[in-house]
């Protein structure tokens, strides 16, 4: 028994000499890992770090480049303004224009429909007939009913129903 006790206490005592080593092998292992991935946390820190500077410096340029679109937009709006102003302005004139000519243009029509009230029949009848079937129907628009019958009658027949039919539209 008591040989049995030793050998127990020998196989034990080896027993617990390999678990011993095989601790210490775990520890060590357990240590190498520790330090890698105390090694892995810090790349991941400088990576985090990094990441954050640019975001902060593309969060940057974005601010500037968005400040340089709104100063660009208010100086287009502003040239827009003006030029808007200035479309209005010309039509205003454009307008202001057109009634002066129609103006001037009824003056001159009177003055050409008073000149042919004081001519003879015949002789406003032949410069009415050269003269283009627009410009006649003008003229004689302006004159009196009676005026017109005594210039028409004196004018070729043809000539007097087309600028008849022309008077009545």
């Amino acid at each position: 028994m008591k040989k049995l006790l030793f050998l127990t206490l020998i196989f034990s005592s080896t027993f617990a000499l390999q678990t011993s080593e095989r601790l210490f092998e775990c520890t060590e292992i357990f240590k190498e890992r520790k330090g890698e991935l105390l090694v892995e946390l810090e790349r991941i820190d400088e990576q985090r770090q990094a990441l954050s500077a640019l975001q902060t410096a593309t969060e940057e340029l974005l601010s500037k480049k968005e400040s340089k679109i709104r100063q660009q937009e208010e100086v287009v709006n502003n040239k827009l303004s003006k030029i808007s102003q200035k479309e209005k302005s010309i039509q205003e004139m454009l307008a202001k224009n057109e009634q002066v000519l129609k103006e001037i243009s009824n003056l001159k029509m009177n003055k050409i429909a008073q000149t042919f009230a004081k001519m003879k029949p015949a002789a406003a009848s032949n410069i009415l007939s050269d003269m283009d079937v627009k410009e006649a129907i003008s003229i004689l628009s302006t004159l009196k009913p009676k005026t017109v019958g005594k210039i028409l009658t004196k004018m070729d027949s043809k000539k007097a129903s087309e600028l008849t039919t022309l008077l009545s539209k």
